[in-house]
């Protein structure tokens, strides 16, 4: 399986790696080996059709800041979609940065390898959160494979867990902790009686928010999983546009006080119900299974037969992405096997 990697940060990087580490045993345990053979970062591209010497890229990327000084085979054309466009490979892994405002040049990527015979695995939720229903008819009606399982709850297989898990089963409404930035922020501030100000800068000097945390706590990167999950879950066509967004902004320790009163804690929740979807901070009652502590993701379907049931586990982060990265190519693999 030949694939061209979209994206070369903390997601991509750590895939090379897993991929490189894991070669051997992917292929003696499902009879297939994934080969990079194009590397596109924000300044140039790697190529090599024979396979690229990983060790060597992530060495590249490390010196000198690209995969453009690739000896022999890196260029500073980073034409993402044009170079997708003229591979042979079969597959592409978009892992570019999420962009909620008009989803490039994940968007471009997506639809030209689509366009062109390529299955698409991504862990980038702009294109999804902002066009997924076209994308998937494309994706049908060029009969490949959209997998997007790195979207959701990084390594936690929330999205395989509702489609796999529970057949025959009618999902009534779902609701849950989604963003783990979010969330460490909230138990700071509840556990220390910090500010929102004090405990953002706390998440950020762990790296658990980025400089600019606008996606996370203003409620955006919440909503795109909410679409992703609308939209693969529950047959939903909807897009960003279709919600109503609350951040965590406004919260303070006096609020979280008061739930606390009430035996509750504050979480920022995502929520479909029958005709709508919706991210705000929510009273959670201690005893509910989502109620969840620091970067932990919880989720919870509420079934027609089977009640509620909850899947807690850690969000997203480079190798865990990665393992849900490695997940779809794998089934992607399994699906067109002859």
């Amino acid at each position: 399986m030949r694939i061209i990697l979209a994206g070369f940060g903390t997601v991509g990087q750590a895939l090379a790696q897993v991929l490189h580490q894991d070669a051997d045993r992917i292929t003696q345990a499902y009879g297939f080996r994934p080969q990079i053979t194009t590397i596109v970062d924000s300044q140039g591209s790697c190529s090599d059709d024979a396979g690229l010497d990983i060790s060597l890229v992530l060495k590249t990327k490390k010196e000198y800041g690209t995969v453009a000084r690739y000896p022999r085979k890196g260029r500073r054309n980073n034409d993402s979609a044009h170079i997708i466009t003229n591979s042979e490979a079969e597959v592409v892994v978009e892992t570019t940065p999420t962009n909620f405002k008009d989803a490039e040049p994940g968007l471009s990527n997506i639809k030209a390898a689509l366009a062109n015979g390529k299955h698409v695995v991504t862990a980038n939720k702009g294109p999804l959160a902002l066009a997924m229903p076209a994308l998937l008819e494309l994706a049908n009606h060029r009969n490949r494979q959209l997998r997007f399982s790195g979207t959701v709850g990084g390594g936690t297989p929330f999205l395989d867990f509702a489609a796999k898990c529970m057949p025959g089963e009618r999902i009534i409404r779902v609701r849950g902790i989604l963003n783990g930035t979010t969330n460490y922020i909230l138990t700071r501030m509840e556990t220390a009686s910090l500010t929102f100000e004090k405990a953002l800068a706390e998440a950020q000097r762990k790296g658990y928010a980025e400089k600019d945390p606008t996606n996370d706590v203003e409620g955006f990167d919440t909503a795109a999983k909410i679409v992703i999950i609308a939209n693969w879950v529950l047959k939903k066509r909807y897009s960003l546009r279709d919600l109503d967004i609350t951040g965590i902004t406004k919260i303070t320790p006096q609020k979280l006080k008061q739930a606390k009163a009430s035996n509750a804690k504050v979480k920022l929740i995502g929520r479909i119900e029958e005709s709508s979807a919706s991210v705000a901070p929510e009273q959670i009652p201690m005893a509910d299974p989502t109620c969840v502590p620091d970067t932990l993701n919880a989720l919870t379907f509420t079934t027609e037969h089977a009640g509620d049931i909850t899947l807690i586990g850690p969000g997203a982060g480079g190798e865990r992405t990665a393992s849900a990265i490695v997940r779809d190519l794998v089934s992607i693999r399994q699906e067109y096997a002859t």
